[in-house]
């Protein structure tokens, strides 16, 4: 029997009107659809025409940026992809949640909740939350240090796996003539002990349709990498280079050998923001306007909180002053992201104006400019060189950006063989290649591909 060909894996990563700082300045872009159910639903079913494997939401327990500067807060996303589950039929549907500012069982219900709602395609972001704004919500007076938060994530993903695993998936017999709705001894208490957590369970609700839905992961650090290589499944990284794509790619697959996996078990997925024309000059014109519509002095406040500086000491016509910036070890927030935009900055020598330019689009993920022919070429490059999986599509604009993709750049993908015409299987791990989870409590049950 002959090996499949492998495919690419494409996610779009759905941002209020666009990922671009300036999107909602656009004529086209309603500034309110942010709040409306009905425009998710419909970026949604965009998504699933385009046969992309799923789509994502990301979040945080704070208010993450200026309100003056673009749109401000989410919707609750798991909410948000209950909504959207009743609106598709076949998207994955991927949401943010925090292992800071969230507890194993609770979290654990609630995606298990969600899976069981879309009949099996729901994924967790995992993240670890930077930033002492959300610490202080939840009654700290700061972030907790990195390697604490991350040594917290592997305990709560280990908890949260284990109460999804609680009941067998044979538990529910609904037996009328018996009496018994659900047999007791297949469903069992975790009765987990551990640095973080005491948590006895067992969940109340049964086991997921995906037995665990799918675990995906963004974090580019040291802590981050060994996260995603013992846990991920899916990964959403940022570089900016083809070069540093390949070494992260290598890397990270290495890690997962380490952890005794085989590498195939996780997806990696660069972003890459692509403003596409069915010209150059077309794509280079929205750009350029996009470009035009950032307000500097609200991304020089942006950067010099980003960077602990004071926003007096940065000029926008002058490069960043590198030497008063911190070492990453300094840095307890968002590190592989500073590191980004710090080399970044320097490898071009980036005035700070060209920089927010730079950043204005997918904050440090890379922007690529062109027509659906390029763009598709440059997803082709890095997908057959060892630079990634798939890709995490950041359209600068939304909905017209991931129409465009989409419409003219799918089609591409699927006459050069790359990409599906039609989804395969019922599940997102279906969608990703990925084989159901052995339930490690009830541990007679194994893993089916």
């Amino acid at each position: 029997m002959s090996t499949p060909e492998k495919k690419l894996h494409l996610n779009a990563f759905i941002m209020d009107v666009g990922h671009h700082e300036a999107a909602w300045r656009l004529p086209e872009s309603d500034p309110y659809a942010i709040w409306d159910v009905a425009y998710y639903k419909k970026v949604a079913q965009i998504a699933e025409r385009g046969k992309l494997d799923s789509i994502f939401f990301a979040d945080g327990p704070v208010q993450s940026n200026d309100p003056s500067r673009r749109p401000p807060g989410k919707l609750e996303p798991t909410v948000l992809l209950t909504a959207i589950a009743g609106a598709t039929e076949h998207i994955g549907l991927i949401a943010t949640a925090s292992t800071s500012y969230n507890e194993p069982f609770n979290l654990a219900r609630r995606f298990a909740s969600v899976d069981i709602a879309s009949a099996g395609r729901v994924g967790w972001n995992i993240v670890t939350t930077a930033g002492a704004d959300a610490a202080r919500n939840f009654g700290l007076d700061d972030v907790p240090a990195h390697k604490e938060r991350y040594d917290r994530a592997d305990e709560f993903i280990d908890v949260v796996t284990k109460l999804w695993d609680s009941w067998a998936d044979d538990a529910t017999v609904a037996d009328k003539e018996a009496g018994v709705h659900t047999l007791k001894e297949r469903v069992r208490a975790i009765n987990h002990r551990g640095r973080f957590f005491r948590v006895d369970g067992p969940l109340n609700s049964p086991r997921p349709p995906q037995g665990w839905p799918v675990l995906v992961q963004a974090g580019s650090s040291e802590d981050g990498k060994e996260l995603a290589a013992a846990w991920a499944e899916a990964v959403f990284t940022a570089q900016q280079t083809l070069e540093d794509s390949q070494a992260f790619y290598a890397d990270l697959k290495a890690r997962t050998v380490g952890h005794g996996r085989d590498p195939e078990s996780i997806k990696i997925l660069p972003g890459i923001v692509p403003v596409i024309g069915d010209t150059e000059a077309e794509a280079r014109e929205l750009e350029e306007e996009l470009e035009r519509l950032i307000n500097p002095e609200h991304q020089k406040r942006n950067l010099a909180s980003r960077f602990n500086l004071d926003p007096d000491t940065l000029d926008l016509d002058k490069p960043l002053p590198l030497d008063l910036l911190p070492e990453e070890d300094q840095i307890e927030g968002a590190k592989s992201r500073y590191t980004l935009i710090v080399d970044l900055a320097r490898r071009e020598n980036l005035t700070l104006r060209e920089l927010i330019a730079r950043l204005g689009g997918g904050r440090g993920h890379r922007t690529f400019t062109g027509t659906p022919v390029q763009v598709a070429d440059t997803i082709q490059h890095y997908f057959e060189n060892g630079a990634a999986d798939g890709f995490n599509i950041m359209p600068a604009v939304l909905p017209s950006g991931l129409e465009k993709f989409v419409d003219t750049v799918v089609p591409i993908l699927q006459d050069r063989g790359l990409f599906r015409a039609e989804y395969e299987g019922e599940t997102l791990r279906d969608r990703y290649g990925l084989a159901r989870p052995a339930n490690r409590v009830h541990t007679e049950q194994q893993a089916t591909a």
